[in-house]
């Protein structure tokens, strides 16, 4: 068998190979985000029809492949998504809440009817063109209107259809009719029984329960999964003509992301519990206060702890605990974490970090220690590093203004992705999507309104 010859192109020409650039330099050149806008886009000749309600996970799903270039049509009800409500304390913009503003990216937006006759032909005749179709409904639903994977595939076989549902579409709970939400996800995956705080036996504890995780990572994790599974999908399509459904539960999802935890339930018949600051498998590993706030430390290795007692100057402390296993063991970690807090709130984090790269960089004994101050959201967005990486962007947005942004997080030299708007409002490419798709024009699409097709 002879193999095909790939002939690839890489625009490098400015990038030649030079002896005296280092290849920080080099890479920060080949990948710089600023010159995203000359590549081209990976995904560009793919078509996707996104008609999920209310679930940031899907739209997530349906944002990274809008990031890659390609054409997402975003399908609302007329009345718009309720996920365009999702946002801090009601706070919206023009409309739209700040969660759905985000992940509206790159995405042109129509509403249409799926519960008229009309409104599911015209979903029906876009399928029909389309590469991927991205729902949320609960299982039934899109198969009681004739929408389902099983139909659509009579007249699009290379369809690559993704349903994202809390109980997926097959199982004992698939037709329960509960409603999808993220805090339902987080709690079903196990995730919540390992957040928070454990209580200790001394002292007065500030949490003793277990907490949600702060962002939507049920949603999240379905989301960036779902999106993985349509890719793949689409490969074998390439390979194989054929396309098919990826059915994705957002708890499956998010459980893939629990390390360890089944295998040692499974293998020593123990719940690891809450996690908190105390790591059942490397310690310490931990948050620890500081004069200005918290900090992030690991030395938990022999010769690493070595290291940190040795910065600490507790040698008495590296003596009473001198082994990994004797910092594993539950009653001596809180003991641990308290000695080293008495050390560390007596300086700012800046100077932990100072003293940690000090004693590492310059070798002034032996082990690696690692720490990080724990910063918010404001120090995060005011640090050049991540503008100077393309992780925020922000601009004047031809709808809501002039907004802040993250960025998609994959720095590429060939086909990086890139947020080319951040919204539109409901029903603000009614027009041009329905003549260019449907051939639908204005009177048409006047007869669709007054009957609430959009």
């Amino acid at each position: 068998m002879t193999l095909p010859k790939i002939t690839t192109v890489l625009p490098f020409e400015d990038f030649p190979v030079e002896a005296d650039r280092t290849w920080v330099d080099w890479v920060h050149d080949a990948d710089d985000p600023k010159k995203n806008h000359l590549k081209p886009e990976a995904l560009d000749d793919i078509l996707v029809l996104d008609v999920s309600e209310g679930h940031i996970g899907a739209l997530f799903g349906s944002s990274i492949l809008a990031e890659f270039g390609a054409d997402v049509i975003r399908v609302e009800p007329p009345e718009g998504d309720i996920a365009r409500k999702f946002s801090p304390f009601g706070y919206q913009l023009k409309g739209t809440g700040l969660g759905y503003l985000m992940e509206g990216r790159n995405k042109f937006h129509i509403t249409l009817n799926l519960e008229k006759p009309e409104g599911q032909e015209a979903f029906r005749r876009l399928a029909a063109q389309a590469d991927v179709v991205i729902e949320a409904f609960k299982p039934g639903v899109m198969d009681e209107w004739g929408l389902s994977y099983r139909f659509l595939r009579e007249i699009n076989p290379r369809l690559v259809y993704a349903s994202v549902y809390t109980y997926g579409h097959f199982g004992p709970e698939a037709g329960c009719g509960k409603p999808d939400y993220d805090i339902i996800n987080q709690a079903r995956s196990g995730v919540m029984a390992v957040t928070g705080e454990p209580v200790e036996e001394e002292g007065p504890q500030p949490w003793t329960v277990p907490t949600k995780e702060g962002n939507w990572m049920g949603w999240y994790a379905g989301g960036a999964w779902t999106a993985f599974g349509i890719l793949t999908a689409l490969h074998y399509r390439q390979i194989s003509g054929e396309g098919q459904m990826v059915d994705v539960a957002p708890p499956d999802a998010e459980l893939r992301f629990c390390d360890y935890h089944i295998q040692y339930y499974h293998t020593v018949q123990q719940i690891r519990g809450l996690v908190g600051a105390y790591d059942s498998a490397v310690f310490p590993y931990t948050i620890i206060k500081t004069k200005d706030g918290f900090s992030f430390i690991a030395g938990f290795s022999d010769p690493n702890w070595e290291g940190l007692t040795n910065i600490m100057k507790n040698p008495e402390l590296r003596a009473q605990f001198p082994t990994i296993f004797d910092r594993l063991n539950k009653a001596n970690q809180p003991l641990i974490h308290r000695e080293i807090e008495k050390w560390s709130v007596n300086y700012t984090s800046d100077e932990v970090l100072d003293m940690v790269q000090d004693y590492v960089l310059n070798r002034r004994g032996p082990g690696i220690v690692a720490t990080a101050k724990m910063t918010d959201i404001k120090e995060t967005f005011d640090d050049e590093a991540w503008w100077d990486r393309g992780v925020f962007d922000k601009g004047t947005d031809p709808y809501y203004g002039d907004v802040a942004f993250q960025c998609p997080p994959w720095k590429m030299t060939l086909t990086p992705a890139r947020v080319k708007w951040l919204c539109r409002p409901v029903g603000g490419d009614n027009e041009y999507i329905f003549m260019r798709y449907l051939g639908v024009g204005k009177e048409k699409l006047k007869e669709w309104q007054q009957a609430n097709v959009v």
